[in-house]
């Protein structure tokens, strides 16, 4: 699950680095198990999107399911090859079965709920702006954001950055990062 999450964390950052893409469109239907149908309603169809091809990047024999062959792949193409078997056991142990598709959206519903949406990431902002002028200054969230918790790096924060909307004054629009966080595109201009 660890790697699922840096992977999609990497597709977040392309995401933002390269311009939106066509989105090529599969043919054939996923067949969800029964029980788990309804984790598609959980995402809108840009976050499923982006969902299947980070599964699609990490399905290395590309047999449908993330088996621990996949994961080292995975894990070697990010520049890590010292992952001992028991870390990628405990990772499949997280799915309660093979992790196809179906599953892995499960998973990433079972970590995710809650914490991504717009209005929680709003409401993190709004506590940086006790003014509520919609908007913080950028050295002052770029520090913040290199120097607490799970630290970004500068080029990270100036990657965020280029899908911000910033004023002369050099204030960052958070209310529009917010949406292009959750919704992984920018707005039209």
């Amino acid at each position: 699950m660890q790697v699922a999450l840096e992977m999609h964390r990497k597709q977040e950052k392309k995401a933002f680095l390269a311009s939106r893409k066509t989105k090529k469109k599969e043919g054939g239907g996923l067949r969800a198990q029964r029980a788990s149908s309804n984790v598609f309603s959980n995402f809108e169809q840009t976050q499923i999107q982006e969902f299947k091809e980070a599964f699609t990047l990490m399905d290395q024999n590309r047999d449908g399911f993330i088996d621990k062959e996949d994961l080292k792949d995975t894990y070697a193409s990010l520049g890590k090859t010292n992952i001992k078997d028991d870390e990628l056991d405990a990772m499949l142990k997280e799915a309660s079965g093979p992790i196809n598709f179906t599953m892995f959206l499960n998973m990433f519903g079972a970590k995710l709920t809650g914490t991504d949406a717009e209005e929680t990431i709003l409401n993190a902002f709004k506590m940086l702006d006790p003014d509520g002028k919609g908007s913080i200054n950028k050295d002052y969230i770029k520090r913040l954001l290199m120097s607490q918790a799970d630290k970004m790096t500068a080029e990270e924060v100036d990657q965020m950055f280029q899908f911000a909307t910033i004023d002369a004054a050099g204030n960052l629009d958070y209310k529009a990062l917010s949406y292009v966080l959750t919704h992984g595109e920018e707005k039209e201009e």
